[in-house]
């Protein structure tokens, strides 16, 4: 598919960190994508957190938005979500309350310019998993973990990179695969067990 990324600069976007995280063009503009349509659900439920003084919610929402803005390369925006995580934490009210509205109309700005690419028509990359796929290597991936065999956990790992974890599974990901590159198996299956909830 061909796109215009260098365009998404001047919406404040570092397409180099989203193209590093995702290794390629194509994963990248998906990711944009599932980042548009995850939009349409996850406001409403962060501005009703807000309206209910959930804080405990509201954080863990904000929390993952500052994890996916910073993937797709909003560094502005991922940092904008992080201060509010942090108050909203503290239950810092004051700073939430200050900080809410410019980032949620910040955060809808971002989605209404890049509406353009989730119109795009996209194929699934060969190598990436859908959700049932990805259940079933890591729960491959456990079994050969826990059976110390190296050949196969190799394997799986590397195959499980191909679902489009957030930022911080995606790290947990790369950690569990270094582990398993030094043998430390039972290491490796505790991050494992960890990121395996997250498919879904």
């Amino acid at each position: 598919m061909e796109y215009d990324l260098a365009s998404l600069e001047q919406y404040g976007i570092d397409t180099n960190i989203g193209l590093d995280y995702m290794r390629g063009a194509d994963k990248y503009i998906r990711a944009l994508q599932r980042y548009i349509k995850a939009y349409n659900s996850t406001y409403p439920q962060v501005s009703d957190n807000y309206n209910n003084k959930d804080w405990k919610n509201y954080c863990i929402q904000v929390h993952s938005l500052k994890s996916n803005s910073k993937m797709i390369g909003a560094v502005s925006l991922s940092k904008d979500f992080e201060a509010l995580e942090l108050a909203s934490k503290s239950e810092d009210i004051a700073t939430v309350d200050k900080l809410h509205e410019p980032t949620m109309s910040a955060w809808k700005m971002l989605i209404d310019n890049l509406a353009p690419i989730g119109e795009l028509e996209t194929e699934k990359p060969a190598d990436e998993l859908n959700v049932d796929e990805a259940k079933k290597v890591a729960e491959d991936l456990m079994v050969a973990l826990d059976d110390f065999d190296d050949e196969l956990s190799a394997k799986l790992v590397k195959k499980l990179a191909g679902y489009p974890f957030r930022l911080t599974q995606r790290g947990k990901l790369e950690e569990a695969t270094s582990l398993i590159e030094d043998f430390l198996y039972d290491d490796a299956l505790e991050l494992i067990k960890e990121i395996a909830p997250e498919i879904k």
